[in-house]
């Protein structure tokens, strides 16, 4: 017969606490909005200050800085949730601070270029290009999964249950909680990428997906009474459901940039590349030490002791955020300096995994920092994402970018003779020459997105 005991048993567990909330949100964020953004700091809090800007910017010789609180991105993988209590709910939550890709990509190839960098088998590739076809620019997917397999090939027998965890895998790419069927699943999916200790998320992930039209007409009576919960835990879990973004999707703008701002420099000195970080329009903020000691040995002045904290925690996560992009960008540097020398054919392949690993981060972590971030290196202004490609194989069995195999396509195509271009299948045979493996799709994929015409359009007759 069983009888019921008493265990003590320790363990450790990673929090997410609003200071590191606000640090990954500040990843995310170009210089122009990041400025934007400390600007209205600045003028709502008394206990931030700004200094001067400082003559040179960190390199990365210098950053020495410990940034151990982001690496607690292994148990949060999602930047989207703002608990901001004050918010409006009328029928949909209002959008985190989430701030949208202005480099005009489209969510689709947002999401096609995770699906690159991810590890999808080819079967699984097909599979998520039909999904990430049938998404919506909110971020929904539109089409049931029963009609999925009508976009892909009849002869490759996918069945519902593969297109089932495809869908499951895309769900977990960035933005959070794009593929959902539902704003309810949408919301579930987000809080689901909480640290499942957080307190509330359970109880928040009940009313999402049972009590969302009670929510929207604020109806909370009738929810506290149906979940059988007190006002104070129904409060913290209500907070997390409204810092949920009801449109992920919208996070990716199709609004091309109007001005871009390097974020960092890549330039060589005495024959090694060094990085550093931008400091052009962006403030150095620090707390005001004045205010901060008048209010030491008192218990009042409760808005203000709010704003000192929360100065604190800015400055902090500004600094969070400068460790981080000279952490991700002098790892990139140092993989791709062959290209920084000699051009796209010297582009070495580099996923999300590889750099996660490099520097000990999430690879949802390195995900926020490339997007819409540029680097000013001497061969121009490329975002991160530029220095990211798939790898290919080749016979002396040292991978190539595919960045790299487009401008050996771009090359060959460019030194033709015109009156006799070469077909994909004959590109294809001259790259496995040079000992490139690529199937004549794959280059004529590769030469469509450079947006290069077939063979026969390129073609120059002679006149008659």
């Amino acid at each position: 017969m069983l009888k019921p005991t008493l265990q003590l048993r320790l363990g450790q567990t990673l929090t997410m606490t609003p200071q590191l909330q606000q640090a990954i949100r500040l990843l995310q964020l170009p210089v122009l909005d990041l400025s934007a953004q400390i600007q209205e700091a600045l003028e709502e809090n008394v206990m931030l200050e700004m200094e001067d800007l400082p003559d040179v910017p960190k390199t990365s010789a210098e950053s020495t800085v410990e940034i151990e609180t982001i690496r607690a991105e292994e148990s949060w993988k999602s930047s989207a949730m703002d608990r901001n209590q004050d918010s409006g709910w009328n029928g949909e939550a209002r959008p985190a601070n989430d701030f949208a890709d202005q480099t005009g990509q489209s969510l689709r190839e947002h999401l096609t270029w995770q699906l690159e960098l991810e590890s999808f088998t080819p079967r699984e590739a097909l599979i998520g290009e039909a999904l990430i076809d049938a998404i919506n620019d909110d971020g929904y997917l539109t089409t049931e999964l029963a009609d999925v397999t009508g976009f892909i090939d009849e002869g490759a027998g996918v069945s519902l249950e593969e297109i089932e965890k495809v869908l499951a895998k895309i769900q977990r790419l960035d933005p959070v909680g794009v593929g959902a069927r539902s704003l309810s699943e949408c919301i579930v999916l987000q809080l689901r990428q909480l640290e499942p200790s957080t307190p509330g998320v359970d109880l928040a992930v009940q009313m999402a997906t049972d009590h969302l039209p009670l929510i929207a007409s604020q109806e909370y009576g009738e929810i506290r009474r149906a979940l059988r919960t007190s006002e104070s835990a129904f409060e913290v879990a209500l907070a997390l459901v409204k810092g949920c973004n009801p449109k992920p999707g919208l996070a990716v703008s199709p609004v091309a940039a109007e001005y871009v701002i390097p974020d960092v420099f890549a330039s060589k000195v005495d024959g090694h590349w060094q990085v550093e970080v931008s400091s052009s329009g962006i403030p150095r903020l620090s707390v005001n030490q004045q205010y901060a000691k008048l209010l030491r040995g008192t218990g009042d002045h409760a808005v203000l002791r709010t704003q000192l904290q929360e100065a604190r925690w800015l400055v902090r996560s500004l600094e969070i955020r400068n460790e981080t992009l000279m952490k991700v960008a002098t790892c990139i540097v140092a993989r791709q300096k062959d290209f920084l020398d000699h051009g796209d054919e010297a582009m070495k392949p580099l996923v999300l995994r590889d750099v996660a690993e490099t520097i000990g981060m999430h690879e949802s972590t390195i995900s926020r920092v490339t997007t819409n971030k540029y680097m000013h290196t001497p061969r121009g202004v490329f975002e991160f994402k530029y220095f990211f490609s798939s790898h290919l194989s080749t016979t002396d069995g040292e991978d190539q970018s595919s960045t790299s195999v487009r401008a050996k396509i771009r090359k060959l195509i460019g030194s033709e003779n015109p009156a006799r271009p070469l077909s994909d299948s004959k590109i294809a045979t001259l790259l496995e020459k040079e000992g490139v493996t690529v199937a004549r799709r794959t280059v004529a994929k590769y030469r469509e997105a450079m947006k290069i015409l077939s063979s026969s359009e390129r073609k120059v007759r002679k006149p008659r």
